[in-house]
């Protein structure tokens, strides 16, 4: 019974099989006929034109997208508890190779336009400072809230204004979009969202991410840093294969509203337990920690998240008889 991290869940057998059906001898690198329909298939679903790259891991999009908006004498500005800036070990600077992060503060990991004006307002213009580059948010955030269109929308208006390049960390997008009710397109490129980490594996790939381009200008920098960041495998149809699986039917709309029912439930049970609003598939939890280990003693799996509180996760395959068997030990603290 573990709801410890959808990073952990197995791949959904529409990959599985999708790997099977690729396992043949074709064009190498990125010429195959999997990897070619990545832009078409990406463009359908986001209502423009964009390109599309597969990657292996949420950093590499991340911080390859940076890469190309930020050179290295300048910073980003992203939330202090965003991934980029808790959880890739400095990858953003090594892959700008040097560009600093500039941290914002607000509630549930989120950023508003305010925090992007006074960020901005605080760096004087001149050589003996250093000036932003870009903007990167995080939707679902690492706090499980989603950003809505017109909350992205908001910012990126304040992006624009500052001459900032727009970045989304989508690892959980999959989650927001659902949560929303927003289309994709609404989710980011129409709200001027320049580039987007598209995330999969948490939501059912196995080792595929996408990194897409609402702004092409970007597209040639980032092919020569994924082969120099070592990201084009040699049989890159798998992950394209991976990903086209999921796109198509929805699969990957599907996936997620599993996951996000299945944290339905488990918030309804925690009630004003719950520190933030369940807008994905993850809750913080106020909890002690014999109440915690009362659950871990009955069978559940899952992170302390900080002095009383625990993370619960849920996943696209999330066993509902182990979700309401959780829910009632909750109630029953």
């Amino acid at each position: 019974m573990r709801f410890f991290s959808d990073n952990a869940a197995p791949a959904c057998p529409a990959v599985m099989d999708a790997i099977v059906a690729a396992n043949r001898l074709t064009t190498a690198y990125d010429g195959d006929e999997w990897s070619q329909q990545l832009d078409g298939a990406f463009s359908d679903l986001f209502e423009t034109e964009v390109k599309a790259f597969w990657v292996t891991t949420g950093t590499a999009a991340n911080c390859l997208a940076l890469a190309a908006m930020c050179p290295p004498y300048g910073s980003v500005l992203t939330h202090k508890m965003a991934h980029i800036e808790q959880d890739e070990a400095g990858a953003p600077g090594f892959f700008t190779h040097g560009g600093k992060l500039t941290l914002l503060d607000g509630e549930g990991a989120k950023i508003a336009p305010d925090a992007v004006d006074e960020a901005i307002g605080r760096v004087r213009k001149d050589v003996h400072q250093v000036q932003p580059h870009a903007l990167s948010i995080t939707n679902a955030t690492e706090y499980g809230l989603s950003y809505g269109a017109d909350e992205v929308a908001a910012l990126g208006d304040a992006a624009k204004r500052h001459g900032l390049a727009f970045h989304m960390d989508g690892a959980r997008f999959a989650n927001a979009v659902v949560h929303t009710g927003a289309s994709p397109a609404e989710l980011t490129w129409k709200a001027g969202v320049d580039a987007l980490s598209f995330g999969f594996i948490k939501n059912g790939g196995m080792s595929a991410e996408a990194l897409i381009l609402f702004d092409k200008q970007l597209a040639p920098s980032i092919e020569v840093m994924k082969k120099r960041a070592g990201h084009l495998s040699s049989k890159g149809r798998y992950a394209a294969a991976q990903i086209l699986a999921m796109l198509d039917g929805d699969v990957w709309l599907e996936n997620a509203r599993a996951a996000n029912r299945a944290a339905a439930t488990l918030a309804a049970a925690c009630g004003d337990r719950l520190n933030l609003p369940v807008e994905a598939n993850e809750m913080f939890v106020r909890m002690t920690p014999a109440e915690a280990q009362r659950l871990r003693d009955a069978g559940f799996d899952f992170y302390d998240w900080g002095p009383d509180e625990v993370r619960l996760v849920t996943c696209w395959d999330q066993d509902m008889d182990a979700v309401e068997t959780l829910a009632q030990a909750i109630r029953a603290l």
